[in-house]
């Protein structure tokens, strides 16, 4: 018989579609635990093959309350939903502060649905060293669609774009000074622009703000891109709209999948899970080596930080 943590029998478990095996893998993962390499080459096979939906957007705008709906409408096409909720988290204890939604954890006990929280460990862009890990896991466990929503720090969250096949940005009508502020990097990381709380005035103007900020983007004679980013209007409070937002997030993943735009954007993710790979190795391994003697030299100014920095990363 395996023993209880035996990596390979985990592995099994997961890709049979254990979620309690899947859960404790994601935990192993996301806390670089022992056989957490082991586990991240095996579901790193699985890779690419569910559609990775980031859904971004400033706090306020109803963000869970659409991940729900989202989620009810996946289920009632039989399809299997992994879900990863990046929280703000304390920069001293790692832990997150809001744990996850209440509005999405009505699917909690649909066994076609996969719910984690993550913690942002006071990273920008609400996104976590774990994040890649994390999507692996979900991918061996056979998720057809993966949605990940970050934490809702406003501009920041162009991380997502790194992650995510597409990036789902959603604002509403209340937010229309957000909408004239927005930068160019928030408009262009979005495929597919929502106005929810579309029950509230100003719908109309929103969306209109929405597309005239988009038209922006497109100088005289410029050629139009492959995807041209829609603008919805939503309500998912009253559950309307969904099934338009959900065509077009279809259409989105047909699209990136009949061009080279999907091949594209797989390459760019696996270069930024690389990077946090790198980063997170290279930190660790300067930090450990940091001693008493070496902070007693900074103290005397016999030495200063950049020199000792230099020289841990030269000797690593």
């Amino acid at each position: 018989m395996p023993a209880k943590n035996d990596p390979t029998d985990l592995i099994k478990r997961v890709r049979r579609g254990d979620h309690v095996a899947a859960s404790r893998a994601l935990s192993i993962v996301v806390n670089d635990a022992p056989a957490s390499e082991v586990l991240a080459k095996e579901f790193f096979k699985a890779s690419g093959l569910a559609q990775k939906v980031g859904v971004s957007g400033p706090p306020g705008a109803g963000k869970s309350t659409l991940t729900g709906r989202l989620i009810g409408h996946y289920r009632s096409q039989k399809l299997k939903v992994g879900v990863l909720m990046v929280d703000p988290s304390s920069s001293i204890s790692g832990g997150a502060f809001l744990g996850d939604r209440l509005r999405v954890m009505e699917h909690a006990t649909d066994d076609g649905v996969f719910i984690r929280s993550l913690a942002s460990r006071g990273m920008i862009g609400g996104l976590t060293h774990a994040i890649f890990g994390a999507i692996h896991v979900l991918e061996a466990l056979g998720c057809d669609k993966i949605l990940i929503e970050t934490v809702g720090t406003g501009q920041d969250e162009v991380e997502i774009a790194s992650v995510a096949d597409t990036v789902l940005y959603v604002t509403t009508p209340a937010m229309g000074d957000e909408i004239q502020a927005m930068k160019a990097g928030a408009m262009e990381i979005g495929d597919i622009f929502v106005v929810n709380k579309a029950d509230l005035a100003g719908k109309d103007k929103a969306v209109a703000d929405l597309k005239a900020a988009l038209g922006l983007g497109h100088s005289a004679g410029q050629a139009l891109k492959a995807w041209e980013p829609p603008v919805l209007a939503a309500s998912a409070k009253n559950k309307e709209g969904i099934l338009e937002l959900a065509k077009e997030l279809d259409g989105h993943w047909k699209h990136l999948r009949a061009s080279g735009e999907g091949r594209a954007r797989l390459k760019r993710q696996h270069a930024t899970e690389l990077q946090f790979w790198i980063q997170r190795r290279v930190i660790k391994s300067a930090l450990e080596r940091v001693n008493d003697n070496i902070l007693e030299e900074l103290l005397s100014h016999k030495t200063d930080p950049a020199s000792i920095g230099r020289k841990l990363l030269k000797n690593g």
